[in-house]
Formats: C-alpha cells, sequence, structure tokens
C-alpha cells in the first residue's frame, strides 16, 4: 500500500505534530454570578462546581484563576431588585458595575472583563426585554439594554455582550457608547441565540426564568440556519466587534457556516445544561470527564470557534491541560 494514514497515528508525538486544530487556553472565557453581599460563596445546585460570589470572594476566585491562565471572564449580575420595566439592570451601583469597579482596581489590565447584557435578571416577569400590552417591546427594551450596557462601560467593563436579542440593539449600543466617548469598549454580541431547552440550569444560577410564556418570540427558532446568519450579518453591519453562537454544542454546523462568511472574531457559548450533562453523567462514571470535555473544546475549535465561553474553564486549566 502506498497510503497509510496510520503511520502519522503511531504515536503521541508525531500525533500532537500533525495535529489539523489548536486548542489553547487562551481561547478560554470564563462565565461568574455576582450578587450583592460579603463573604459569598454559594453552590449553585445544578451546576456543580459554579458557585455565586460577591464581589470581595469573586476577587479572590479571579485572583486563582489568573494564576493559571483565565484572564478573561463574563460577568452576570443577580440578586438585584426586580420590576417590570428592570430599571436595577442599569442604575450606577448594580453589583455589576461594583464587581468591574473591584476588578479593575486590582488587576487592572491583566483581566479582560465582559459582562453579559441583558434585563432578564433584572425584571419581575423574567423576560429579556420590557412588556408592553402583553409583548416584549423590541424599542423601549433596546433603550434600556442599551443603558445597561454604558453603566457596564462607565465602571470600567472592557467589553459588553448584549444577550436580549431584541432587533437593532447593537447599533444603539455602539452609538450610546461612541457619544459617551467609551468608543473603545468592545461588543460582543450574542447575535445567534436560539430559544434552547439547553439553558435550564442558568436560569437557576440566575433567577431569570420568565413567569409566563416563552423566549421564542425574540430568541431563535432552532429549525432556522438562514436566519441565523442575518442575524449575525446584522450585528456585525451595526458595529459588532465579536460574533457569538449560543448553545454550542447543538449548533456546530451553525459556527461553521458563520466561520465560513464572516471575518470577525467568532465565539460560541458552551451552556450550562451542555456544561451539567457532563458533570453528572461523569459523576456517575458514565463517561471519562477530562476526555469528553476536551473531545467537546476541539470540537468547537474545529468548527470555528476561536473564543470558547465555558464552565470547564478552570477545570481545563487546573487538571485537564498543562498551561
Amino acid at each position: 500500500m502506498i497510503h497509510r494514514p496510520r503511520r502519522l497515528r503511531s504515536n503521541p508525538i508525531v500525533r500532537d505534530m500533525v495535529a489539523e486544530v489548536r486548542f489553547h487556553n487562551d481561547m478560554l472565557i470564563y462565565p461568574y454570578f455576582v450578587e450583592k453581599g460579603k463573604n459569598i460563596t454559594s453552590p449553585i445546585s445544578s451546576m456543580p462546581g459554579i458557585n455565586h460570589f460577591s464581589p470581595d470572594t469573586l476577587l479572590k476566585d479571579v485572583e486563582k484563576g489568573l494564576k493559571k491562565g483565565i484572564k478573561k471572564i463574563l460577568l452576570f449580575g443577580s440578586g438585584e431588585e426586580k420590576t417590570t420595566k428592570g430599571k436595577s439592570a442599569y442604575a450606577k451601583d448594580t453589583v455589576v458595575s461594583q464587581a468591574v469597579k473591584l476588578l479593575k482596581k486590582n488587576f487592572k489590565d491583566e483581566l479582560y472583563i465582559i459582562t453579559d447584557v441583558c434585563l432578564c435578571a433584572y425584571t419581575s416577569h423574567g423576560h429579556c426585554g420590557i412588556v408592553k400590552d402583553g409583548h416584549v417591546h423590541n424599542d423601549l427594551s433596546v433603550a434600556a439594554i442599551a443603558k445597561m450596557a454604558l453603566a457596564h462601560a462607565e465602571a470600567g467593563a472592557d467589553m459588553v455582550a448584549p444577550s436580549d436579542m431584541m432587533d437593532g440593539r447593537v447599533g444603539v449600543i455602539r452609538q450610546t457608547l461612541d457619544e459617551a466617548g467609551l468608543d473603545t469598549t468592545s461588543i460582543m454580541s450574542y447575535s445567534i441565540k436560539f430559544a434552547s431547552a439547553y439553558y435550564g440550569p442558568f436560569r437557576e444560577a440566575a433567577d431569570s426564568a420568565p413567569q409566563y410564556g416563552d423566549r421564542k418570540s425574540y430568541q431563535m427558532d432552532y429549525r432556522n440556519p438562514n436566519e441565523a446568519m442575518k442575524e449575525a450579518f446584522l450585528d456585525e453591519a451595526e458595529g459588532a466587534d465579536v460574533l457569538m453562537v449560543k448553545p454550542a454544542l447543538a449548533y456546530m454546523d451553525v459556527i461553521t457556516r458563520l466561520r465560513a462568511n464572516t471575518h470577525l472574531p467568532i465565539a460560541c457559548y458552551n451552556v450550562s445544561g451542555e456544561y451539567s450533562m457532563v458533570k453528572a453523567a461523569a459523576a456517575r462514571k458514565w463517561v471519562d470527564e477530562k476526555s469528553i470535555v476536551m473531545e467537546n473544546m476541539h470540537a468547537f475549535a474545529r468548527a470555528g470557534a476561536g473564543l470558547i465561553i465555558t464552565y470547564h474553564a478552570r477545570d481545563i486549566v487546573e487538571k485537564f491541560i498543562k498551561v
């Protein structure tokens, strides 16, 4: 035989040498849930290994992560006052803004801070925007979301990440930031965010489950890959710096298609349900946790993602790979 592909699989050195996809910890973004208070480290039952932190304990945990190479984090706020219009989301003293200021004071440019921008954890009804006449009103929601992004940017966030899926919000956020002199603050848009069953554990963590109805009128229908491209291209045209696909595991075809059609960086979000399924199966010895996590990470990279938001990030750098 002339062709023997197994020659390049014969030992670990040659396998690493010819690997077509490379994964590195610089690709990782680690999500955190932060709430008001002091000395809080509260486990999230549906997400083993993930906690709620108060700003002081968050500071300590982020420092540990930095030493292991986790330089990029994504912050979610919880525990703020909930109202019909979610006004606490864009107050100047939200726990997210407090945490950003504290982290930047201590770590400066060693740490890159991204903040989630959405109203769901701040509204009494749990929807991602402002409800009017029984429906989530797009333009009223966009105005509030832009205020939230501005508050985070003024606190020192390096990047804001709108996850609401309202039409036109990237353009309004970009204009709002630029007019405030914050033209260097980046936007990572949840451009392709599907109405997914994989978000269940997150809704416990963020206390953000809708009190009625669902989010299918604004989050995307998972049957529509063409519409997904339309959403991403609109965000790109409005000034997004990074495009995100969420969830990741069930949508790698969408990641690949987007990679082929944009020059912007692409992030994928390895969401709570994907994380918790692996943790639950590993706890029962049904799968090898390290093997399946690293297989998934390489799959995301192979699909075309250059950034991977994952709750596995700390396990990866502390247990699974050498950095």
